[in-house]
């Protein structure tokens, strides 16, 4: 497919987002530069006027009203259906800013290999990198993060999820997964693997999303030439967003393997979270506490558990 045949479908889902919306639209321009797109919103119920203010800031695009805070997963569902029509969808969240040139890059590499997901390199906004590489959960790599930490663990394949090795973030790398906090799509793999488990709520619904598209032959990758900020979101300093995030890790993990693993890899994130709380670490004494509950355990994720899990 040529580069003139192809249109992104830039979708956004906003949850009290205003403050973040201007930089993230006016980013759009120069980082999708040379492409033809359109963007499409889910708001999901927001308080402080995100729709309107992206009606306002680009009257062009296609604002879908939730009525509610379905989740993460939903509204992009939800966005994707209401698109015009599209070659690829580029997923954002309402903190991220495309560097100029980044969408062409991004389809660059989708459009020259196997890959039905893309993601650029990620940076902070003091300029850090931030590590967006994955490999599939497991036991011996939950326990890695436990005893060593995620980036000490993850400079060994058996014993991190984490990516970090610098070299692998200079090629085009291939990975279980990726953070979701920007990742292009192909149309083919929104109609084979899609739609995104609206179950999850917030948090893995991208690593499902992921795995499930490798599975399906459509892999992960890296295009190390496209760049975008990520002012990152607050899922480390907030225990019930923390405590939700591991809660679906175990839901996850119990889905795609037997009962006997994912008691491995459940004591496994309960080890860390319990020795990270021993040390004072809220988030995580909020984390071991869900994860100690079989009633939080089997609960189907929303708002009011997220309620919860922050009292």
């Amino acid at each position: 497919m040529s580069q003139a045949e192809e249109t992104i479908a830039v979708v956004v889902v906003t949850y009290n987002s205003k403050r973040l919306l201007a930089d993230l639209i006016a980013s759009l321009g120069p980082g999708l530069e040379g492409i033809s797109w359109h963007l499409t919103v889910a708001d999901n119920a927001s308080a402080d006027g995100s729709a309107a203010a992206v009606k306002r800031l680009a009257p062009g695009s296609v604002v879908v009203e939730m009525g509610r805070n379905a989740g993460y997963a939903a509204g992009i569902n939800a966005a994707v259906a209401a698109a015009r029509p599209h070659t690829a969808v580029l997923v954002l969240n309402p903190d991220i800013r495309l560097a100029p040139k980044c969408g062409l890059e991004l389809l660059a590499v989708l459009r020259g290999s196997t890959a039905g997901i893309v993601v650029p390199r990620l940076e902070r906004g003091d300029g850090s990198v931030i590590h967006v590489l994955r490999r599939e959960p497991s036991p011996l790599r939950a326990l890695g993060d436990a005893v060593l930490g995620a980036h000490r663990a993850g400079r060994f394949r058996l014993f991190g999820e984490l990516v970090v090795s610098d070299h692998l973030y200079g090629a085009e790398t291939e990975a279980d997964w990726a953070a979701g906090s920007a990742m292009l799509l192909s149309a083919e793999c929104w109609s084979r693997v899609g739609p995104w488990d609206e179950s999850f709520f917030l948090y893995s619904e991208e690593t499902d999303f992921a795995l499930r598209a490798r599975d399906a032959g459509l892999p992960t990758r890296l295009a190390p030439s496209a760049l975008a900020v990520h002012l990152e979101g607050e899922s480390k300093q907030s225990p019930g967003l923390w405590a939700l995030l591991n809660l679906n890790r175990v839901r996850l993990y119990r889905r795609r393997h037997g009962s006997v693993p994912t008691a491995a890899y459940w004591a496994a994130l309960l080890l860390r979270e319990t020795s990270r709380a021993a040390l004072g670490n809220r988030a995580s004494r909020a984390a071991a506490k869900a994860l100690a509950s079989p009633s939080r355990l089997r609960a189907t994720p929303s708002p009011e558990l997220v309620a919860a899990l922050a009292r």
